[in-house]
């Protein structure tokens, strides 16, 4: 009787839980197209004020790539009304925090400020989108930072260049195929007024989705958004019509090295379908049965189990026109890449011939609906989910609902899925080892 009162209890708290997650937002457009998200919670005196820009890596050209992720460094530089390297005095001495980071897909800056400082925050989100300063001397400066970064993220880095190598495999045709930080050479070759023209094309409030969150009075943060970002001249929206890549419909198998490395990867990827679709959410599923936590399939059986891998993973990346999903796997001691391929395939087969288990099936519901809850504990987490939702799912209140589509996903669903994306002849292998000295 003790047990069952209990359980009882646990799922009022946790139905308690699912109801206090519905966050409630406003969104509105300024007629220059500028899309604004207000969410109120009064809870802790403090706002964010981000700013997504629909611009990422996909939108650069061959040549000239790194553009987007440069942005993320060049837009701190300054504006007529904020001197050059003042920018991050201003928000530290106003007891305030920010950073801005970018992906294929977009753009994101924010700060987060006590409420007294809400009109700061928009204020200098509204200098970066009006008139930044592009000019030589920041160019200069911020190709030595990326550069910098790129070594030390990348280059130097054991497995650092793991990702671009499946991105430059699987994606031949479309703007997928380089890295976010680009090319180096890329940047250097640069003339100042390609990244003039860029900003121009890109950082119009037309592309871009504004989003207030935290302790703020919605009528009064109305009047700020229009006071600084009404009158700014709305831009030209280009189509993004990128090259389409075919199916794959033959294995290929390919070898990248790494100075930085000891022991091989072995990566076997799948280019599978956008984040908006729901295939995308069932491989996100598959993803977590097979590698999230130590008691999962791959982890019990190659690692924990049988010794053959020192790391296994298998991992879906949601992309806005494509998505990712790989196997990733270190082999242990003598482990041939063979073995280590037959026993993720025999896996895949598993998927494919028989349904996972009802107990399996409802650890992976528990994990989602945990996520769900916990995904959104902070108002800066909170402010970059309603714009991500808009601006690369066109829906806002997925903030609310897209556990509903977690939970909709059957154990036929999983099974179909990988019969239908994860067969060997829609992959790309990848031997990643150690490179000769």
């Amino acid at each position: 009787m003790k047990k069952r009162f209990l359980s009882a209890a646990a799922v009022a708290f946790f139905g308690l839980m699912l109801n206090a997650q519905q966050i409630k937002f406003e969104e509105y457009d300024l007629p220059n197209g500028l899309h604004v998200i207000l969410h109120q919670d009064n809870s802790a005196p403090v706002v964010t004020t981000g700013v997504m820009y629909h611009v990422g890596a996909k939108d650069e050209v061959k040549g000239r790539t790194g553009f987007a992720h440069f942005f993320e460094h060049l837009l701190f530089e300054g504006t007529p009304n904020i001197k050059r390297g003042d920018w991050f005095k201003i928000v530290s001495s106003n007891g305030g925090q920010n950073n801005a980071n970018t992906t294929n897909d977009r753009t994101y800056y924010y700060e987060t400020f006590p409420s007294n400082n809400e009109q700061l925050g928009l204020w200098m989100e509204s200098e970066r989108m009006r008139h930044a300063v592009i000019n030589q001397v920041g160019v200069d400066t911020q190709r030595e930072v990326v550069k910098e970064e790129k070594r030390l993220r990348m280059d130097n880095q054991p497995y650092g260049n793991l990702f671009p190598t499946i991105q430059k495999n699987l994606f031949t045709n479309h703007p997928y195929n380089w890295p976010t930080i680009g090319s180096m050479e890329d940047l250097n070759s640069a003339k100042l007024e390609e990244f003039q023209a860029f900003y121009k094309k890109y950082y119009v409030p037309n592309n871009a989705t504004l989003v207030i969150a935290g302790d703020i009075k919605p009528e009064q943060t109305k009047k700020w958004v229009e006071e600084y970002y009404g009158g700014i001249p709305k831009g030209t929206i280009y189509p993004k019509d990128f090259p389409k890549d075919a199916p794959i419909t033959q294995e290929k198998e390919v070898t990248a090295t790494d100075p930085n490395i000891q022991l091989p990867a072995y990566i076997f990827a799948y280019r599978t379908p956008a984040n908006k679709e729901k295939d995308a959410y069932v491989l996100d599923m598959l993803s977590s049965y097979l590698s999230n936590g130590k008691s999962s399939v791959l982890y019990k059986k190659l690692v924990d189990q049988e010794k053959k891998a020192l790391q296994v993973a298998a991992f879906n990346q949601g992309l806005e026109d494509y998505s990712i999903f790989a196997f990733f796997a270190i082999p242990m001691g003598q482990t041939t890449k063979q073995t280590l391929q037959a026993d993720i395939d025999a896996e895949i087969k598993k998927l494919q011939t028989t349904l996972i288990s009802e107990e399996d099936y409802q650890k992976l519901q528990n994990q989602f609906e945990n996520q769900f809850v916990n995904q959104n504990s902070s108002i800066q987490g909170i402010a970059a989910s309603l714009a991500t939702n808009h601006v690369l799912m066109g829906n806002t209140n997925l903030i609310n609902k897209e556990i509903d589509i977690y939970r909709s996903i059957s154990r036929q669903d999983l099974q179909n899925a990988a019969k239908k994306y994860l067969n060997s002849n829609q992959r790309i292998i990848i031997n990643y080892v150690p490179e000769k000295k």
